[in-house]
């Protein structure tokens, strides 16, 4: 295992850290700690988990495994200003994090998903979510007090440029990185620890690995392997998390760390030539859109456009016929057709895309029930 620097806080940490939104609906408590455990053992130090995930059961799983981990480890979590508005509530949510994971400590606090800048002044605000974790720190229950966001390359080195935060969280991939490189770039130079989330494209990479495969260094490399070699091959990337639901899902992802360089200019700009613009548009599917008044199951139909983005027109219906034939889109469920341009999918969209208009194009341009 490779561990890099995580900022100026003197850590040490693995190249690829544990995401822990990712165990199987199925998964048992106990089972999910093995895994957890496995990934340490193997020299995984850097685990990261969130209140809600997975059923709200990521923090316990992870409460069991720490009970009998093999080695050193640090541990992420986060809170969210949309549940946790207050500085009170951060505390309280600090609380029942602790209690359920049995730590004194939390090591990297994330005030969570920041989606624009605007947001992140309301996080600032004066008895707002940062006093609260701010003061928790104090009292010794934070170690490193950090930010995850969506928001774009720019608004973040906004945020960098406060000085608030000893590190960042943040969507990065071989998609989407020419539109964050400036938040990543202010990140090091302002010496925050950088952990990227999302390296696969919320699957996107592994659901087209020909057409990313310009991105593997030799033929015995899968070209998942090569898109989280990717991230961690940058110097100011401390931590590349994925998601990991299996013991074979953890050797395979460490097996990536074996190969890693870094990166100089010539290498990125060579990747960035291959990169169409319209690809930063990608949807990554992170499901945060599913809230429809009416029901419509939007991720469905944004993967439905991805195809179009990618491949073109009859990508697209291949990909829209397929979703009936397997009755994920059906003439009894809310479809495309039933938006009611309300607006809330895109005010909750990490990515800002225009799904609204997506939505239109799928009705004009597809065979819509």
């Amino acid at each position: 295992m490779i561990y890099k620097p995580y900022g100026k806080t003197g850590k040490m940490v693995s190249a690829i850290g544990f995401g822990g939104m990712r165990f199987r609906d199925d998964c048992s408590i106990e089972e999910g700690a093995e895994i957890v455990r496995y990934a340490n053992e193997l020299g995984i130090n850097y685990f990261d988990t969130a209140p809600n995930y997975c059923q709200d059961r990521s923090e316990i799983i992870f409460g069991e495994a720490f009970k009998a981990m093999p080695k050193d480890f640090y541990v992420s979590t986060k809170s969210s200003i949309g549940s946790d508005p207050t500085a009170d509530d951060v505390r309280r949510r600090l609380e029942t994090s602790l209690k359920r994971m049995g730590l004194e400590k939390i090591n990297f606090y994330n005030m969570w998903c920041i989606l624009t800048y605007k947001q992140y002044k309301r996080v600032i605000a004066k008895d707002g979510p940062y006093w609260g974790a701010l003061k928790a720190k104090e009292e010794g229950l934070i170690e490193h007090l950090v930010f995850s966001t969506h928001a774009s390359g720019e608004e973040i080195r906004m945020m960098v440029e406060d000085g608030l935060f000893e590190g960042v969280t943040l969507g990065y991939n071989a998609v989407n990185f020419p539109y964050r490189q400036e938040g990543i770039e202010a990140a090091y130079k302002h010496g925050l620890g950088v952990v990227t989330m999302n390296p696969l494209g919320g699957g996107l990479i592994p659901q087209n690995q020909d057409y990313f495969s310009f991105l593997k260094q030799d033929v015995s490399e899968s070209t998942i392997q090569a898109a989280l070699r990717f991230n961690a091959a940058h110097e100011s990337i401390s931590v590349v998390l994925s998601g990991m639901g299996s013991k074979e899902e953890v050797k395979h992802n460490i097996e990536a760390m074996q190969k890693v360089e870094v990166f100089g200019k010539d290498q990125i700009d060579a990747i960035k030539g291959q990169l169409r613009e319209e690809m930063n548009g990608f949807c990554t599917t992170c499901q945060y859109c599913k809230h429809c008044p009416k029901g419509i199951n939007i991720p469905v139909y944004m993967e439905i456009y991805n195809s179009y983005i990618l491949k073109g027109l009859d990508e697209a219906r291949a990909k829209y016929q397929d979703n009936k034939n397997w009755g994920v889109i059906k003439s009894d469920m809310p479809g495309a057709k039933d938006c009611i341009k309300c607006g809330k999918c895109e005010k909750l969209c990490t990515q800002k895309l225009d799904i609204i208009n997506r939505l239109e194009w799928i009705v004009k341009e597809l065979d819509v029930l």
